[in-house]
């Protein structure tokens, strides 16, 4: 069950599910509008838990016995006695209190199941009444039972999400009439988009209707939500209670490729990928797989390792320094400021073009060419001026542009093979396959800027004739006889390119996953957290996504 579905749950038949499930059922009493101070429970047993001062890790008897103890508290609406129980009583209060009097929950079941080391999960089945309108909302969560660093006793680990799975640090959880009114989003053709149909699109519309709710002519409802702990990001509605009229908004992107994104994504753990138009700058999909519900496809910012070649190869075929068909260095090492750069399982070409070194992500061949640039901003100011990377995006809803920061030495060196400093997402590296694909830059929009007027991000300079016609071939050699071989070889037609990427991150065990490619009028990418290299998993997400 993903993080949008079980942290949404809406029905009756949780509710009566409840009863004799795990060790302990027990159920918030009192109007929706009290404190959450009083020390009225109905929970059986809730005399005050006194746990004992021990050492060493927390023994299965502690686990069971603060855990039934705080959820006993939480679910009598004391907020005191449940934020004592844990390791972080400032934050953990408020929260608690809040559930009461602020989103509104006149009643909560709550159900302990059965402990998996020091995890205890449990289910909350709640009843939200608002000006005389009652709904449930039930939803599983968990909590952890640790030893305390200074007073020694068994205390919940205190972290937002066991008030709501989808609460983050400083999400607070709030019911009542929102700001903004509803919205009906629909897609290029009409057919309206819902998060229970694309549910990784759930971010993306709540955004639209922060942006365009007033502008679109709806009418608020009320309902439960989470209000981001960011000003500004967009409220995350979790249930309606009283409906509102709708707007609507029409987006540029496609139900179909949509549908086609929502079913590649889901293949894989931490996957996003963006689709866009490159005659136009459309997004046609954006979609994520993720635990936190993040938007890391427009919003992410990670190395997008190889996949960044494309831009280094324009700014060196800008300068005449290489050309598909001019033989090009590919050692199997190099060195360049201390550091020492290699190629992945040993790869080194002997006499072959630049071409070939594009399509086997040779990095030694574009690291050799570092000196004969002598600018360390050649990279950065590539990337800005062809690529509109880092200018001010206005897609519709908050995205990041991507950033190629001044470097020098070999942090300058990583950046030409898309590490370092480098930060991308989906969405940056699909709109520089598009640029690469057209010769010119347009900026990606999820709604048309005549909807509301504004500016859109140009590139200082179109792609030289010469350059975008070199990228292409080089990037059809690829999806072909290189890298992207493999995942390509299921994308019909002829009319096809690609660029792979593996990103080394500190710390993780595996390389992030990257990927982009292209087919007719079509340009996508995909990164896969830890997914290995970049054939590998981002690979046929990005190649299921073009077949739509």
């Amino acid at each position: 069950m993903n993080g949008a579905t079980k942290g949404a749950i809406v029905g009756g038949t949780l509710l009566a599910m409840l009863g004799g499930a795990g060790y302990g059922v027990y159920a918030l009493v009192g109007d929706a509008g009290d404190t959450g101070d009083d020390k009225k429970s109905s929970a059986a047993g809730a005399a005050p838990h006194k746990p004992e001062k021990g050492s060493g890790p927390v023994s299965e008897k502690e686990i069971a016995e603060t855990a039934k103890a705080f959820l006993a508290a939480w679910a009598a609406g004391d907020a005191p006695a449940a934020a004592a129980l844990t390791n972080n009583a400032q934050d953990a209060q408020p929260a608690v209190a809040d559930y009461k009097a602020k989103a509104y929950v006149a009643k909560a079941a709550i159900t302990a199941g059965t402990p998996a080391g020091t995890t205890v999960p449990f289910t909350v089945a709640a009843e939200i009444t608002y000006e005389g309108v009652t709904k449930p909302l039930a939803y599983e969560s968990k909590l952890t039972v640790v030893r305390g660093i200074t007073s020694g006793l068994p205390l919940v680990d205190w972290q937002p999400e066991i008030i709501h799975p989808q609460l983050q640090k400083g999400d607070r959880l709030r019911a009542g009439t929102p700001a903004s009114p509803p919205v009906k989003a629909v897609d290029r053709n009409g057919k309206e988009l819902t998060a229970e149909q694309y549910p990784s699109l759930r971010p993306v519309l709540d955004a639209l209707r922060k942006t365009y709710g007033e502008k679109a002519g709806g009418a608020a409802g009320a309902e439960v939500w989470i209000e981001p702990a960011a000003q500004d990001a967009p409220r995350r509605s979790l249930l309606t209670l009283v409906e509102g009229k709708p707007g609507q908004i029409e987006t540029v992107l496609d139900a179909d490729v949509q549908a086609a994104a929502e079913k590649a994504v889901g293949r894989f753990a931490e996957a996003s990928v963006v689709a866009v138009k490159p005659s136009t700058g459309d997004i046609l999909a954006i979609a994520n797989h993720r635990k936190d519900g993040y938007d890391a496809a427009v919003l992410g910012g990670r190395a997008p390792g190889s996949t960044m070649k494309i831009a280094t190869a324009a700014m060196l075929l800008d300068r005449g320094l290489v050309a598909a068909d001019k033989v090009a260095e590919c050692p199997a090492t190099v060195p360049w400021d201390g550091r020492t750069f290699k190629n992945l399982n040993g790869l080194k070409l002997d006499n072959e073009p630049f071409a070939t070194s594009f399509a086997q992500s040779c990095n030694t061949a574009f690291i050799k060419q570092i000196k004969q640039v002598g600018d360390n901003a050649a990279l950065p100011k590539e990337a800005r001026e062809v690529f509109g990377i880092g200018e001010e995006w206005k897609i519709g809803i908050p995205s990041f542009p991507g950033e190629v920061p001044d470097a020098s030495g070999a942090a300058a060196a990583a950046e030409y093979i898309g590490q370092g400093q480098i930060r991308m997402n989906p969405l940056n590296i699909a709109s520089i396959t598009a640029t690469a694909r057209t010769g010119v830059f347009r900026q990606p929009v999820i709604v048309k800027a005549s909807l509301d007027g504004r500016d859109l991000a140009r590139a200082k300079r179109p792609m030289k004739p010469g350059v975008a016609a070199q990228l292409v071939r080089m990037m059809k050699l690829t999806a072909t006889s290189g890298t992207g071989r493999g995942a390509m070889a299921a994308v019909g037609g002829s009319d096809k390119g690609a660029k792979t990427g593996s990103a080394e991150v500190d710390g993780a065990g595996s390389p992030d996953s990257w990927f982009t490619g292209f087919s007719g009028d079509v340009a996508a990418a995909a990164m896969v957290e830890a997914g290995g290299h970049g054939a590998d998993a981002a690979g046929p997400i990005v190649a299921q996504v073009l077949n739509s």
